[in-house]
């Protein structure tokens, strides 16, 4: 059974438990148009309707985890999209905390958000914004391979447990819901971003690397080269810099060619 853990208890957050539901975070989304505040998380078994990015399906079968956290007037809405940033970083230190390790350099976050060993992707998080008459929320969703993981998707896949780490659900999630409490905190609501930024530049995945962005309107090849202090990516292409503020990534070195759409 998922619990909180202690620093997430201590900051006033709330856990919802479910057998199975179509998709964490639209719970939570209706829940927030329905008055719902403060920060809640919600967490299922399996889930038959989860999303990742442009809407595709994330497959959720049992053992994995499927948790959405609703977060009620996160920050002003300037600095609302690093959010991105700050969980992406809370769920990398809860994979370590929950196996013990300091640091594992083949654990790297793709922007803005995806968790990776080794070139292939373990974890995705969603975040999406929205409001009421009560005022501003976000709502993020984690989608962690802990025992299996998808074939055949458009960037290669992995689990937890291939990449040799052992744990489980609810020990993850407790740490999970500690780390993002404590990331919050430091985070302080956009204040703090010039720490994260530099914090998560530092397991950056493809970093001086060259990358194929699929951008809104386009997709080209790029060296990346830094994040911009509003977490904007930063590339070098033979035409000069560029910088985008939403869009896929692809390292050109982990994922075959064929596969970049």
């Amino acid at each position: 059974m998922p619990s909180l853990g202690p620093r997430a208890v201590s900051s006033g957050a709330r856990l919802e438990h479910v057998a199975e539901t179509g998709s964490t975070s639209a719970d939570l989304f209706l829940s927030a148009k329905d008055g719902a505040h403060g920060t809640i998380w919600r967490v299922a078994d399996v889930q038959t309707g989860g999303r990742g990015r442009r809407s595709r399906n994330w497959v959720s079968p049992p053992g994995n985890l499927y948790a959405s956290v609703l977060i009620s007037d996160p920050a002003e809405p300037a600095h609302v999209a690093e959010l991105s940033f700050v969980l992406a970083l809370a769920l990398r230190d809860a994979v370590l905390k929950a196996a013990g390790l300091a640091d594992d350099h083949r654990l790297r976050l793709k922007w803005p958000n995806d968790l990776m060993y080794d070139g292939r992707k373990t974890a995705g998080l969603l975040l999406e914004g929205g409001a009421t008459g009560g005022g501003a929320f976000a709502v993020a969703g984690f989608g962690v391979n802990i025992r299996s993981h998808p074939d055949g998707t458009t960037h290669p896949a992995t689990d937890l447990a291939s990449a040799g780490y052992r744990l489980d659900r609810d020990s993850l999630f407790s740490a999970l819901s500690d780390s993002v409490a404590t990331r919050l905190d430091e985070w302080q609501r956009g204040a703090n971003f010039d720490a994260v930024r530099r914090d998560w530049l530092a397991c950056a995945h493809g970093l001086g690397k060259p990358i194929r962005v699929n951008a809104l309107n386009d997709s080209f090849d790029a060296t990346f080269e830094t994040v911009d202090v509003s977490g904007r990516l930063v590339v070098s292409t033979p035409e000069g810099t560029r910088t985008v503020s939403a869009g896929e990534v692809f390292v050109l070195e982990d994922t075959r060619i064929g596969d970049v759409q």
